[in-house]
């Protein structure tokens, strides 16, 4: 089965949710809410690529998608839902701009499909000069993540300027990070600076 323009991923770890956790040995839910968007499961498997899709992604990677895309919710009648993904058992699709970040295996480095890039935004206690002298709001200054590799215009570690309320907040591997189009970038600080 495959769709002409979406993937077709499962969720991960075989949950919608990801809602517990093990502390001292005992496992702990940490919401109990089926709305909560902020425990939605986020990590899918590819189980097939759209019939028109030429990119770099394969089917068994493991991805990040939208947080709405497994979630469960109520409509107006308080009846059950499932998100509109829902195709059938445990696949769901998803259009190219619902997935974030992609992976082959849990060893390899995340990679950000173009045209997007993920940014470790920069502490407030920086006392860079460059950024001090050009931009008074230290919060649209950050250190390239993940990237597209195929994209030679910005690369991991190189520090970048970007314009303001371009960036989507993300918590990546325990790690909160901003996702943004790679036109948001406005400037990449050279090295010698």
């Amino acid at each position: 089965m495959r769709s002409p323009y979406s993937f077709i991923i499962t969720p991960k770890n075989g949950d919608r949710y990801d809602n517990k956790k093990m502390i001292e040995g005992q496992e702990i839910v940490m919401s109990s809410s089926m709305e909560d968007h902020t425990v939605t499961n986020r990590y899918g498997l590819v189980k097939a690529l759209p019939m028109y899709y030429t990119g770099h992604i394969e089917v068994g990677d493991t991805v990040i998608v939208h947080h709405n895309v497994f979630r469960i919710y109520y409509d107006m009648k308080g009846r059950e839902k499932s998100s509109w993904n829902h195709l059938v058992d445990d696949l769901f699709i998803i259009e190219e701009d619902q997935l974030y970040l992609y992976r082959k295996n849990d060893d390899c480095e995340w990679q950000a499909p173009n045209p997007f890039c993920f940014i470790k935004p920069i502490a407030n206690d920086n006392k860079d000069e460059l950024i001090q002298k050009l931009g008074h709001d230290k919060e649209l200054w950050g250190i390239v993540k993940y990237t597209d590799s195929f994209m030679p215009e910005f690369k991991v570690g190189d520090t970048v300027s970007f314009t303001p309320d371009s960036e989507y907040e993300f918590k990546i591997d325990d790690e909160r990070l901003f996702r943004m189009r790679y036109k948001n970038i406005c400037l990449v600080k050279d090295k010698k600076s």
